[in-house]
């Protein structure tokens, strides 16, 4: 069994209270990981700065080289772990036994976070539009223009208080070494091992280990970790989103409520893009807030969510090693129950039907877990309460509404996809301020570019633009 310290800036700290992570299907711990409190965290955050400045010792290109370095290591070494080594298969069946997560989808997870690192020098350049990242790293410098620009670092370190869900959402956080903050992570209960392997995998690529922290513990560490940092990020439920709105302080990850729209012009042609519904609801397990979790159109409602559940409704509950296993666990005590009650209340409302009620029970009960397969609801109109909803495994409701209204009734959407060729209509698409991330045509809502931010773009998060102005003759020197 591992012991995993918590870690202050670089240096191993053993308390006294401890954590068990267990097998969700077995019971067998794995390892017992050390929790930092309120205090602790408050406490080491006095000297964040320090952080920063051990990372102002290599340049931006350096870090982003090291970085590169590291996404091998990541991907394929065996690292240093607590008082003990993780090798990468290791990884993955530690991540799927705590999780309950396939060990796939463990694997294709870990790779999306290899890839960001691989490739961050072409991800921070789309990111800051060509920025020279000097520029950043000093403050201030001149563009490509030949004008004076200036970006100030609104913090010396990036908090992050992790979820448990899905290990994709990691890739959010990995751009901060390069930029030159340190990183302080409050990682998830369930799911420690993505943050303690990067932060293993930098430490051996050369990146000053004082620069990372990781306060493992309850939230009493999270709190205090949003508290003291400049600048963090949290991923929670809609109660979190609300109550972090409007804090420049925070930026917020909750529920995606991701969504396809078909247009008029498109939606008789339905049956060309129900694979790509599939892939949208069905992939990483519906874990991930870019799932899609609704399906907009005027017409052909109730045959598109017939032909989807006959898709995904027989879909069943496969062991976490099976390479065909598409859905994951609910490893906490009636999590799996708690949840498909609340489906089953708003299935049971006036003008919603249960597409996925004929391939049999939904809700799956195994000794020490529980697993929910997919559902696909029937809904009349926007105004039906299952038409809003977004839950932790494949669920999508099919929702009956005419073009003109679908915007204003869909609501805040992380990923939308439009289907159409309607021009006017994609100007108002492109228009919404309720669409984050927006794709034209059949892509799914899963299909990330990592060249475009998501939800935020963290140099704006990191960094203020500001006027600077000099004499011309270090004008002419910067030039």
């Amino acid at each position: 069994m591992l012991e995993i310290p918590v870690i202050r800036w670089g240096k191993p700290y053993e308390s006294l209270e401890t954590t068990e992570v267990v097998h969700f299907n077995t019971g067998e711990t794995i390892a017992n990981v050390h929790s930092a409190n309120g205090g602790l965290v408050t406490r080491d955050m006095r000297t964040a700065q320090k952080a920063r400045d051990a990372l102002r010792q290599f340049s931006c290109a350096e870090l982003i080289e090291k970085i590169s370095v590291a996404a091998d290591l990541f991907e394929n070494a065996t690292l240093p772990l607590g008082d003990g080594t993780q090798t990468a298969e290791e990884f993955v069946d530690h991540q799927s036994a705590s999780t309950g997560l396939p060990m796939h989808m463990c694997r294709s997870n870990m790779k999306k976070n290899s890839f960001v690192m691989r490739n961050m020098e072409e991800i921070l350049g789309c990111l800051t539009r060509g920025l020279d990242l000097n520029i950043l790293s000093r403050g201030y410098g001149v563009e490509s223009r030949g004008v004076m620009v200036s970006y100030q670092a609104q913090t010396p370190v990036l908090g992050a208080v992790l979820p448990s869900n899905s290990p994709g959402v990691h890739t959010l956080w990995l751009p901060a070494i390069p930029l030159q903050m340190g990183l302080v992570l409050k990682p998830g209960s369930q799911e420690p091992w993505t943050a303690y392997r990067v932060a293993s995998a930098y430490k051996e690529a050369g990146i000053p280990p004082e620069a990372i922290s990781l306060y493992p513990g309850g939230h009493d560490a999270g709190s205090a970790l949003m508290d003291s940092c400049p600048r963090s990020m949290i991923f929670g439920s809609q109660k979190t989103v609300d109550q972090f709105s409007g804090n420049p302080r925070v930026q917020v990850h909750g529920p995606g409520f991701s969504k396809i729209f078909l247009g008029d012009d498109c939606v008789d042609d339905w049956e060309q893009f129900i694979d790509m519904m599939v892939e949208s609801v069905y992939i990483n397990g519906g874990r991930s807030c870019i799932n899609c979790s609704a399906i907009y159109a005027s017409r052909h409602t109730m045959e598109i969510a017939q032909a989807l559940a006959e898709k995904i409704g027989p879909v069943e509950a496969l062991g976490p090693e099976d390479e065909n296993a598409g859905l994951a666990a609910f490893t906490a005590a009636g999590m799996g129950e708690a949840v498909w009650n609340m489906v089953k209340a708003d299935l049971e409302a006036d003008g919603v039907t249960d597409c996925t009620a004929k391939f049999g029970d939904r809700l799956v009960e195994k000794e020490r877990c529980s697993y929910l397969r997919p559902v696909v609801a029937h809904a009349e109109s926007p105004e039906c309460p299952i038409a809003s909803k977004e839950f932790m495994f494949p669920f999508a409701t099919v929702v009956k509404c005419p073009q003109d209204k679908m915007l204003k009734a869909a609501g805040p959407t992380l990923v939308g996809t439009a289907i159409t060729e309607d021009q006017a209509w994609i100007d108002q698409l492109s228009d919404a301020v309720t669409i984050d991330r927006l794709n034209i045509g059949p892509i799914p809502t899963n299909r990330l570019n990592w060249l475009q931010p998501h939800e935020g773009n963290i140099i704006d998060f990191l960094f203020r633009s500001r006027a600077y102005q000099v004499t011309e003759q270090k004008m002419a020197a910067l030039v």
